[in-house]
């Protein structure tokens, strides 16, 4: 006669523990992710940030390309060149000639394409995907989707062939 009750009241002791885990919606549990999310996004950002910043390089050459819904000239790839932290040229890897800079303004130097990152961890994006170069910091692919419920608003940024310059003389 014990034993029913004892399984019963077992059985609800339970139930009630795991409330709180079985009420969390599906949204919840996305914002939950998406802050986790964040904060490790915030970090990474922040330590390939000082590599960058403590190499202290000021002039560069990098290969860029923007898989985007977009004209052929916005989506490159193009080399960009960079002196004194100052793009200096844009250039169309097919063709050799210059691209309108306008539609590489947001990606034309290492620090921009920080603040794409940062912009996306502060938009809380549903998802951002970066990986860096190992000993100098600097993104060498960026990925955000920021919103997964609308099509053709997603970044996909890929970044090559770096390369260190001279300073002029």
């Amino acid at each position: 006669m014990r034993l029913p009750i004892i399984l019963s009241a077992t059985l609800l002791l339970s139930l009630g523990l795991n409330l709180t885990a079985m009420s969390e919606t599906p949204a919840d549990k996305a914002q939950c992710q998406t802050q986790t999310n964040n904060n490790l996004n915030s970090r990474r950002l922040r330590f390939n940030k000082r590599l960058w910043e403590q190499a202290n390089i000021s002039n560069y050459r990098i290969t860029v390309s923007n898989s985007c819904f977009c004209i052929q000239d916005a989506r490159g790839p193009v080399v960009i060149e960079v002196r004194n932290g100052q793009t200096t040229s844009i250039t169309s890897v097919a063709t050799g000639k210059p691209v309108n800079p306008q539609f590489f303004q947001k990606y034309d130097t290492i620090p921009e394409l920080f603040n794409v990152i940062q912009d996306a961890i502060n938009r809380k994006a549903s998802n951002l995907d970066v990986e860096y170069n190992a000993k100098l910091g600097y993104p060498t692919k960026i990925n955000i989707d920021y919103n997964s419920q609308i099509a053709d608003e997603e970044i996909f940024l890929t970044i090559e062939n770096f390369q260190e310059l001279k300073t002029r003389r």
